[in-house]
């Protein structure tokens, strides 16, 4: 059954093939078999998932069932799981238990999903590779040797891996897509606003966003019905009505704009990678599509833009870590400055200092109009590029990562190359744009995503067009050897 999508596996549970209870237990086996290779979750929640699944049959025995009642998911630890550990991969929340649960997971709850646990990422989702977690590595279902990208890792290493039907991700400048092109998932990004933040613990207010990730466009549909939809608590969630996302997942491709921006095809890019999606793109003119190039000019300002907002908004959303109030606290402080400095210098990870500093330096006196509001402004240049283009096509199509997953430890000692890997992701997080990612071949064995950027609140356009190039084509269908 594990082999089955979480689609699949709703249908199962309606007919009455299989219970949650042994769906569940079915998962959880694997997960103690598994994932001592993979490393892919840092809590496995068993005793709530099995009375999760009791309720969850209770609930079809009586005729109240979801479509997602029984089916096992993953949480990433970014989201606050009232009474279960929510680390964010850092030492500093090592010993933080949620006293509240984050609006995405009781969404899930309140529909009957079962939680299996909490997956692995990059400490504080800051990272491309989930190297910089407190809890170790992840590694890739695909080859253990190479990283499953970042920040999302956990999450899309588990579903590769077969440990979970559908898990969560958040995306700041590409942590869904990105690790699900390297390990051969679907991963969406809605638009920035369509699904509540709360409860979700902040990197870049300005940037981050929740989605799913999953085998397929199905599964991610069914997904996003649960998670999208206005909450009063997030003053950054938009008030607007959520459609059923899987209403249009079949809907005809004809007619469809397809826009291949020039400079996602320029030098950086693996001629691998850019065979494979060129092939994606002629399946798609086969289904009925046109194709046109279009052009983002300020697409190549994008890293550094983003690495000047990104840590400017985390040096101050991660203030709150001061050994104070919760998380981490330094043994036998002196004094007070003692406190704050040894609890954060100990409690953070190497890659989450460097973005403090750099945040903390572009927010300084004399400094914020040099960097800060002048990165601010590339951002609305990025934004206006993305305008003109969805003027003259439907939807943006381009590789999610210029190469396939790299070797563990390959760019540790080199934060610029590390950060190169988000290049085509980041600008879709500035313009809060929704993107994807979808399997679209293999180099070497390891997977290669094609990323469809849509205009905002397109996100049922985005599923159906992923959905017709999966009817199409079996590359979702591929499994690592020996899962």
């Amino acid at each position: 059954m594990h082999n089955k999508t979480l689609a699949e596996q709703s249908r199962a549970l309606a007919a009455g093939d299989i219970s949650s209870e042994e769906l569940t237990r079915a998962y959880l086996d694997r997960i103690r078999d598994l994932d001592s290779t993979y490393n892919s979750y840092i809590t496995v929640t068993e005793d709530l998932a099995m009375n999760q699944a009791r309720n969850a049959d209770m609930l079809r025995a009586e005729g109240k069932a979801t479509p997602l009642t029984g089916i096992p998911l993953a949480q990433k630890d970014i989201f606050c799981t009232e009474g279960v550990k929510t680390s964010c991969g850092s030492k500093m929340l090592d010993n933080f238990i949620a006293p509240y649960e984050s609006t995405v997971t009781r969404n899930f709850n309140d529909a009957g999903a079962v939680m299996l646990g909490k997956t692995n990422m990059d400490e504080f989702a800051m990272g491309s590779s989930n190297e910089s977690s407190y809890y170790g590595i992840v590694r890739n279902p695909w080859n253990p040797e190479m990283i499953p990208g970042g920040s999302s890792g956990g999450a899309a290493a588990c579903i590769a891996a077969r440990l979970a039907a559908g898990a969560t991700g958040t995306d700041t400048g590409g942590s869904i897509r990105q690790p699900a092109s390297m390990c051969g998932i679907t991963g969406i990004k809605p638009t920035y606003g369509r699904v509540s933040r709360w409860g979700m613990i902040a990197f870049a207010s300005s940037l981050d966003q929740a989605g799913p990730m999953t085998r397929t466009a199905e599964d991610a549909a069914m997904m996003l019905n649960v998670m999208a939809g206005f909450d009063p608590k997030d003053s950054t969630c938009v008030n607007r009505e959520v459609p059923d996302y899987t209403a249009d997942l079949t809907r005809p491709l004809d007619g469809l704009r397809i826009g291949l921006p020039k400079e996602y095809f320029a030098a950086g890019l693996d001629s691998r990678v850019e065979a494979i999606i060129r092939d994606a793109v002629r399946e798609y003119e086969k289904l009925g599509a046109t194709v046109k190039e279009v052009s983002l000019p300020s697409s190549d300002l994008a890293v550094a833009a983003y690495y000047v907002i990104a840590p400017a908004e985390a040096s101050s959303n991660l203030s709150r870590f001061d050994g104070v109030r919760f998380g981490y606290r330094c043994e036998d402080p002196q004094d007070l400055e003692d406190l704050y400095k040894r609890s954060r210098s100990e409690g953070f990870g190497g890659e989450v200092k460097r973005r403090i500093l750099v945040g903390t330096y572009a927010l300084s006196a004399g400094y914020y109009d040099a960097y800060y509001l002048k990165a601010q402004k590339i951002r609305r240049l990025i934004k206006d590029d993305f305008t003109r283009a969805f003027q003259d096509v439907d939807v943006i199509m381009g590789p999610t990562a210029p190469a396939p997953a790299f070797p563990i430890g390959d760019k540790t000692d080199d934060p610029v190359a590390m950060y190169l890997s988000d290049i085509y992701t980041i600008a879709t997080n500035l313009a809060g744009l929704p993107g994807m990612t979808i399997p679209a071949g293999f180099v070497d064995g390891l997977p290669v995503g094609l990323q469809l950027t849509g205009n905002y609140f397109d996100e049922s356009r985005l599923l159906n067009i992923a959905h017709r190039f999966q009817m199409a084509t079996d590359w979702h269908a591929q499994a690592p050897a020996g899962l």
